[in-house]
């Protein structure tokens, strides 16, 4: 008897994401190219339906030729309007031309042959238009639906409301209600659930009324993860080096009113090396850059040697541009704008921690930048209360600071640049933890696993 399971009978298998990069625009996969990939690797036939409208880009996509031949997989495109913001009614109308005319394209390409059946429907949430046509789409070609839960809807709309937080939490569910029975709608037609994070699947998993829902269904947690290889592992720290308990975890999550909370270090004890920090993400609302950019003055007015490096691109970059301009004295901020996967990759590998700069009321759990910062070995600076911080903990990965409070991750950051040992020790716990939760090479051959189960 072979020491090897063999792999189950090939399934047809369907992914509806109109998100997330396809093969042509750039490195490294996201999630469903990573899981396509490694469903065709299985010996699985899979199609990707995604939109001709770059989300990312915000620009029209087009499948590259022979990309079947070299990523085993089919990628079918479905006409959509283009929409310049994230949070536009252009989107909505974009959203619901991809439903609409995904379920239409569906139903022509089987009956007509020319696709197969599918045996299983994977769709994102969100959007919703496009889970709802692959449900209709699943009861009428007998297939089974998978609902990967992607991120909060529409809670994540409510902090775009008028008025302090109680009017919001009062009008939300009078102007997003048919929102949330659409969701439910579809997660209730579901017959199993794969999710993100844990903490979007403990929210979303309830009905228009509030309630968890009575009955179980098959379920799967596959964290977006990283790929471990690009990344050497950070440089081993003898135990006995430093003491993963030590106070600067307590002390940086009090909030600290001045700047003068930052004890300046003895000229003699400043390290070689400034403490290299990075943030990688977009330069948007949601994000807690600018904080990063008032913390950075306190760290040079308090002589804290440290760099913080800022890659990515958004309507905010201009703005902070000119502030980091200003900045003088032990702290740089370096702005990169939008690297290329290889300098990217460069620039996490040559720094000592990662930023998790993300503001809570964005409703983000656990991003892609925190999978990429443990995957480089990079202590993490969080503010993200929840999920991600007992992982950060748990594993001991690295510090949290409260968002919008400049001096709570100023006082993060001098506390590494001022004990190394401890710095290095943060530095294993985080590659311990991509190890556990994010190396896509593992988490992903396990969705795939458990997609096969679940269709037998």
């Amino acid at each position: 008897m072979s020491r090897f399971s063999p792999l189950p009978q090939p399934l047809s298998v369907w992914i509806v994401n109109p998100f997330d990069d396809i093969p042509g625009e750039g490195l490294p996969p996201l999630r469903y190219w990573s899981l396509a990939r490694v469903l065709a690797g299985r010996g699985h036939d899979v199609t990707w339906w995604s939109s001709t409208w770059s989300h990312r880009r915000k620009a029209v996509r087009t499948v590259p030729m022979q990309m079947r031949e070299d990523e085993g997989f089919s990628v079918r495109l479905v006409a959509v309007r283009p929409y310049a913001k994230n949070v536009s009614l252009a989107r909505f109308a974009s959203h619901r031309d991809f439903g609409r005319t995904f379920e239409r394209l569906a139903n022509e390409s089987v009956a007509s042959g020319q696709l197969a059946r599918p045996d299983v429907i994977l769709a994102s949430l969100p959007p919703l238009d496009s889970p709802e046509a692959a449900a209709r789409l699943a009861k009428r070609l007998d297939a089974l639906l998978v609902v990967d839960l992607m991120d909060v809807w529409p809670e994540t709309f409510q902090r775009l409301l008028p008025g302090p937080r109680w009017f919001r939490q009062m009008i939300s569910p009078l102007l997003l209600g048919g929102m949330y029975r659409r969701r439910a709608a579809v997660i209730e037609a579901a017959d199993a659930i794969s999710t993100a994070t844990q903490t979007y699947a403990d929210t979303m998993l309830r009905n228009a009324a509030g309630q968890k829902m009575t009955h179980q269904k098959p379920m799967h947690l596959c964290y977006l993860g990283a790929y471990l290889q690009e990344f050497s592992p950070p440089v081993r720290v003898s135990p006995v080096a430093a003491d993963a308990t030590a106070t600067p975890t307590d002390a940086t999550t009090q909030p600290v009113e001045k700047p003068a909370a930052i004890t300046p270090l003895p000229e003699k004890s400043l390290p070689d090396k400034p403490l290299a920090c990075v943030y990688s993400g977009t330069l948007e609302a949601g994000q807690d850059v600018l904080t990063a950019i008032a913390a950075a003055k306190m760290l040079s007015a308090a002589g804290t040697p440290a760099e913080i490096h800022i890659a990515g691109t958004g309507k905010f970059e201009a703005s902070i541009r000119a502030a980091a301009a200003g900045i003088s004295g032990s702290c740089r901020v370096i702005i990169h704008g939008l690297l290329d996967r290889t300098a990217y990759v460069r620039l996490l590998s040559a720094c000592d921690v990662g930023l998790v700069l993300v503001k809570p009321e964005s409703l983000v759990t656990v991003p892609y930048k925190a999978c990429d910062y443990a995957a480089a070995g990079l202590a993490i600076i969080n503010s993200l209360p929840g999920e991600l911080e007992s992982l950060v903990t748990s594993s001991v990965a690295g510090l949290k600071y409260t968002a919008g409070d400049a001096a709570s991750l100023a006082r993060a950051i001098a506390s590494l640049a001022s004990n190394r040992p401890l710095l290095l020790n943060y530095r294993q716990g985080a590659r311990r933890l991509a190890e556990a939760e994010f190396d896509r090479e593992k988490t992903y051959s396990q969705f795939a696993q458990w997609i096969e189960a679940t269709a037998s």
